[in-house]
């Protein structure tokens, strides 16, 4: 293995759904963390959490914490989140679910509409945050 090889750390935590292909649930360079996608699946249960689309964005956030606590962080070290929407008409639903969540300075944020998410779900979020290495 190459020493620049060796920088490449997953991360993976119980506390959030395994990966449902081959990727990590998160990859650490340095003091950067790739969080992938995460959509409302329960860890604790393997069953998605989509009564509500409310039920399934705080899942998608709920899953993210927790890998972002794996990694030594917490929601306030996102930099960068990009969320996928199946309906952008749930924009201003995601946006006060955020300001709940989340403090300023807010992450940096890209919000993409989509025809199709895994397993039919309505939202799915990625991150890129920064730790202490």
């Amino acid at each position: 293995m190459t020493p620049r090889l060796k920088m490449k750390k997953p991360i993976f935590t119980n506390k959030a759904p395994a990966a449902l292909g081959p990727y990590s649930q998160a990859i650490q360079w340095g003091d950067v963390v790739f969080i992938s996608g995460q959509i409302p699946l329960n860890p604790l249960t393997g069953e998605l959490n989509n009564q509500t689309f409310k039920d399934q964005a705080v899942q998608v956030i709920d899953n993210l914490e927790a890998i972002c606590n794996e990694a030594g962080g917490n929601l306030d070290n996102i930099l960068k989140l990009t969320i996928f929407l199946t309906d952008l008409s749930k924009f201003n639903e995601v946006n006060e679910i955020m300001a709940s969540r989340f403090s300023e300075p807010f992450p940096a944020r890209a919000t993409v509409e989509i025809s199709k998410l895994p397993k039919e779900v309505e939202i799915e979020m990625d991150a890129i945050l920064s730790i202490q290495a």
